[in-house]
């Protein structure tokens, strides 16, 4: 279950050190002050994940969740695993290209080249950039680059830790700083990428049926008039495999009130 925790700091650091994006900890803490939850205070930790669909390879970004998941190839004996982190995507108008690729390279202490769009922005707000970042603390890379095949998109880190989990980049996707080393070291060049938009996930534990929802992207215009139908699809696809009872009312304020968190959504047998 998630975790619930005596506060004694402000949320986006209790976030950072349970590796939960900024998003996910807000949703799951409607009623909780951000910046100042006082003494005594209590923040749920939305620790538990449904995976991702299918095929478990390599890299899967699912933007509404702002998350990603890397499935290493196991070693010979060895069972299956994942690691997830937190992630920032691109915000509405520079959105996160949906679609399969691959890692292509990767680059320590990398420099950055604002593309000329961005430059122009800059420039716009009276904040002029230069032609190329240096790597350093003032380079929004931060010293981990992994490159896509799709060009100008890369996983990397941040100088600006508080905005991962949340809507802020210019498409690409920004991880903190450790996660990305993490990442970097685990990650080989040729590794898949799937880019998904799957605001609901369903799956089964324990032998229960649980449904975790996400806020679909404002971009979405079909997402809140799809999301019930494509929840209730989904899960007639899992009560077709193995038949239970359902609890109506959870799934519907799950619908209702997104917040990232799995709920179980079965009665028994």
């Amino acid at each position: 279950s998630p975790k619930t925790w005596d506060v004694l700091d402000v949320v986006d650091n209790i976030a950072r050190s349970h590796d939960v994006g900024q998003e996910a900890i807000l949703l799951a803490n409607p009623g909780v002050d951000r910046w100042l939850p006082g003494a005594g205070a209590r923040v749920t930790i939305p620790s538990r994940h449904i995976l991702p669909p299918p095929p478990f390879q390599g890299l899967i970004l699912n933007l509404p969740e702002m998350r990603v998941y890397y499935f290493p190839e196991p070693e010979p004996g060895s069972h299956p695993r994942v690691n997830t982190y937190p992630v920032s995507v691109g915000r509405m108008d520079w959105a996160t290209p949906l679609g399969e690729t691959k890692l292509v390279s990767k680059q320590r202490d990398p420099a950055w080249h604002p593309p000329e769009s961005i430059r122009a922005e800059h420039a716009a707000a009276g904040d002029p950039l230069p032609r190329v970042v240096p790597p350093g603390p003032d380079n929004p890379l931060g010293r981990h680059a992994l490159r896509l095949g799709i060009p100008g998109y890369l996983f990397h880190g941040t100088n600006k830790v508080f905005g991962v989990g949340m809507r802020v980049s210019h498409g690409c996707i920004r991880m903190l700083p450790e996660d990305v080393e993490e990442l970097f070291d685990m990650a080989p060049i040729g590794t898949p990428v799937r880019i998904i938009n799957q605001p609901f996930k369903v799956g089964w534990y324990g032998g229960e049926l649980y449904l975790e929802v996400h806020p679909p992207l404002e971009e979405d215009e079909a997402g809140w008039a799809a999301l019930q139908e494509g929840v209730m699809a989904a899960v007639d696809a899992e009560l077709f495999r193995r038949p239970v009872d359902l609890d109506l009312a959870v799934i519907e304020q799950a619908i209702s009130e997104p917040n990232g968190m799995p709920v179980v959504i079965s009665r028994g047998p």
